[in-house]
């Protein structure tokens, strides 16, 4: 099954585990800031996809499906009976939403999602006239990532390291691709979604279509920055998390 949690901030006292989610071609490391962030506040665990750092030479994820069922294949490495919450950025949002519906549907709702830097679900991900990435060139891939400014500039000026890093990108892109969105029960938990207010790819208003996926409590979060803004506003994502987590201490009275 393969070591799929990982764990940089132990907070053992916290009420609330959070699993949280990387974006496509990411890894653990990218949530290691926002993992320092929100420590103590929950207890953050975080999901390392195969093909990538310490699991190099593994295959490939191909479809949403397969990565909910393998996560939820180690439950032990990440369910300790404290409440869960979800967080996933981009692709991530996706994955995160899949599992808790698939938590939802075994009668153990998640606390929360957080989705961040995804438009709603039944949105369509792939902007018009973007081919499929099966059919994208390396080159063209590429410039699709500095599109969303995502990825360290020095990367792509160094041949050596895009055999690397566009690997996992490629095949994480083709999870999103044929995504396919299906109808289902509304979720009971709190949704709450993070956008940036320059991102190309996802408006503030798609970023709201995220309220039709839950029956409970919604909210949108709308900060400055592109795709990738997270990292500028950790104490105000910590805040957001603490927010809708308000019963976070697993202390006695």
């Amino acid at each position: 099954m393969g070591d799929w949690i990982r764990c940089f901030h132990p907070a053992p006292a916290a009420g609330t585990r959070l699993l949280c989610f990387p974006h496509a071609g990411g890894s653990v490391s990218a949530y290691h800031a926002l993992s320092a962030a929100v420590t103590g506040v929950v207890d953050p665990r975080l999901v390392q996809y195969p093909g990538r750092q310490d699991r190099y030479g593994e295959p490939f994820a191909e479809r949403a499906g397969d990565v909910v069922d393998a996560v939820l294949g180690v439950r032990s490495q990440w369910d300790d009976g404290r409440p869960v919450a979800l967080f996933g950025h981009s692709m991530g949002a996706l994955l995160a939403f899949e599992t808790a519906r698939r938590l939802t549907a075994e009668g153990r709702p998640p606390a929360a999602l957080f989705v961040s830097g995804r438009r709603g679900p039944s949105l369509p991900w792939r902007p018009a006239g973007r081919r499929p990435v099966r059919e994208m060139s390396d080159a063209e891939l590429i410039e699709d990532m500095k599109g969303l400014s995502g990825t360290d500039n020095e990367l792509f000026s160094s041949p050596e390291l895009i055999p690397l890093f566009l690997p996992p990108v490629r095949a994480d892109y083709r999870i999103v691709d044929e995504y396919e969105y299906r109808e289902g029960p509304r979720l009971d938990c709190p949704v709450i979604a993070l956008t940036g207010d320059a991102d190309p790819r996802v408006t503030v208003e798609a970023a709201r279509v995220w309220e039709r996926e839950t029956q409970g409590a919604f909210s949108c979060h709308v900060l400055t920055g592109g795709h990738f803004f997270l990292d500028d506003h950790l104490p105000y994502v910590a805040d957001v998390i603490a927010a809708a987590l308000p019963d976070r201490s697993a202390a006695t009275p």
